[in-house]
């Protein structure tokens, strides 16, 4: 387990009659390919984390598992560690939480225990039931009503496949025991002890399954997919008193205060709190997403409507483009081709040759995502030659992110909605030559804040809300965020062309 030790403060903000009470705010991040805990402070402090690996399970071509016992396991640990590292369960004042989205996970409410290993977002082995769907000439219904596309991606038809394939999912909704949900969901179910089965809106509406004008999850949709509502859990906020820890967790019951989906808790941490506003985040994937107000999101560009909170039952909505593969490609070439060590030395790598020598890379490596939604395409890594290295490679693998970013912006504009800059976060965002790369092949200005883990940072704004250690979103961004650097573009021209018309040929070959 790794740990990290930050200056902690306990019980330091005086209230009413002079009292002391606790304000840190506990926050579960729950990634990919890792769990992490970490104790914001009221003014955005991190004052520990600590942080384990999650297993990756591939049993065939384009599926990917967890285990969600692990995930909670993992989850609970980091959190004893963590509030131990803070100063003690006394200074915690709220829980937040934020997580993979799509991400299913199937449970026994008898015995608390998963039924079936969870299918990550990434998995694609519902390609032909979405297909099927589309045949019958449902998606323009769904994609009105939902804001999505019939996608594997999307967590409703993985739903389905759990119960039409695992025999103890399908016999867990026959004696009425069975659980459906997202990982907030199911961590919320573990933290309280099963007394809560809710969703905040954020994650129910990446599920095929709500109606973005809905309070709750739709009976006409799950009947179309195939899925038991009474198996879903309760549509909640994304701030405020939405659940409560057991008790023996911690030693004391903590309020559960804030609720999010990954990149809609990016957003609110990068301060994107008014329609326009845009942050791209780059962690596994890639995922955009530009504030809509109170309006309800419409793309004519194979963009998806989705929610970006939800407070005191009003709706505030995002445009947002998903990119599959973009931190997991650098991880590919070190993992399975060893091309490098760390993921560090692609920047170097990057910087060590003028151009990529002609090479263009497409990660289409779990199919392509917006705006193109090809759940079939592959891979391709295009104009090798003799002179093509490691460093070509790379560079190219990092090229891919402005490619795979400059179609989006292509599609949000569009739909008139275009970027005047760009607020960027996620792990790959501390790449300086990625960040200006991306500056000018969009011809932008890009901004990223000095503390690039905004998904945790959002959680933390959510929650602090929620707890009342904030009065709004607004006056917690202003608090809880700190400095930003800004990165112009640069790039000719005609070399930015040369750049896209590659891509553009590569992409054809998909």
């Amino acid at each position: 387990m790794a740990c990290i030790w930050g200056v902690a403060c306990g019980m330091s903000r005086k209230r009413n009659l002079g009292e002391c009470v606790a304000d840190n705010i506990l926050v579960f991040d729950e990634g990919t390919t890792s769990t992490r805990a970490i104790v914001f402070a009221a003014d955005g402090r991190e004052l520990a984390v600590c942080q384990e690996e999650l297993t990756q399970y591939y049993p065939q071509p384009g599926w990917v598992e967890h285990d969600a016992g692990e995930i909670w396991a993992k989850s609970l640990a980091c959190a004893r560690r963590a509030i131990e590292l803070a100063g003690g369960v006394e200074s915690i004042a709220a829980i937040g939480l934020t997580n993979q989205r799509e991400t299913v996970v199937a449970w026994d409410t008898s015995t608390g225990e998963p039924l079936a290993r969870a299918i990550v977002w990434q998995d694609r082995r519902t390609a032909d039931f979405c297909a099927a769907l589309k045949e019958a000439g449902h998606e323009p219904d769904v994609t009105a009503r939902t804001g999505l596309l019939l996608d594997p991606y999307f967590s409703g038809t993985k739903m389905r496949w759990l119960l039409d394939h695992e025999e103890a999912v399908a016999q867990a909704h026959r004696a009425g025991c069975l659980a459906l949900g997202t990982v907030e969901s199911w961590l919320t179910w573990k933290l309280s002890h099963g007394a809560a089965h809710v969703t905040d809106a954020s994650n129910a509406s990446r599920t095929l399954l709500l109606a973005l004008d809905g309070p709750q999850f739709d009976p006409g949709l799950c009947a179309l997919l195939g899925v038991p509502v009474e198996a879903l859990p309760q549509v909640v906020d994304t701030d405020g008193q939405l659940a409560q820890t057991d008790r023996a967790l911690f030693g004391k019951a903590i309020p559960i205060c804030g609720m999010a989906g990954d990149q809609q808790a990016a957003t609110i941490g990068q301060g994107c709190l008014s329609p326009g506003e845009t942050k791209a985040t780059f962690g596994t994937g890639a995922f955009v997403l530009t504030n809509k107000g109170h309006d309800l999101p419409r793309s004519d560009n194979r963009l998806l409507g989705t929610v970006l909170m939800q407070e005191a039952g009003r709706r505030t909505y995002a445009i947002e483009g998903s990119v599959f593969v973009a931190g997991s490609l650098i991880k590919w070439l070190r993992d399975s081709l060893g091309l490098i060590g760390t993921a560090a030395e692609t920047e170097a790598l990057a910087r060590s040759i003028p151009d990529s020598g002609g090479v263009t890379v497409v990660p289409a490596l779990s199919g392509l995502g917006a705006p193109h939604w090809n759940a079939a395409a592959r891979g391709v890594i295009a104009g090798l030659s003799f002179s093509s290295g490691r460093a070509e490679i790379a560079r190219a693998a990092l090229e891919a992110m402005a490619h795979q970013t400059a179609d989006l912006a292509s599609a949000f504009a569009a739909d008139g909605a275009p970027w005047q800059d760009l607020r960027i976060d996620g792990g790959m965002s501390a790449n300086d030559w990625m960040a200006q790369d991306l500056a000018d092949v969009l011809d932008l200005e890009v901004e990223r804040p000095d503390y690039v883990e905004t998904t945790a940072l959002g959680a933390a704004m959510l929650a602090a809300v929620g707890a009342g250690i904030h009065p709004s979103l607004a006056q917690a961004a202003v608090a809880m965020r700190g400095g930003v650097r800004r990165f112009g573009p640069a790039m000719e021209g005609s070399v930015r062309e040369a750049r896209l018309g590659a891509w553009r040929k590569a992409l054809a070959a998909v």
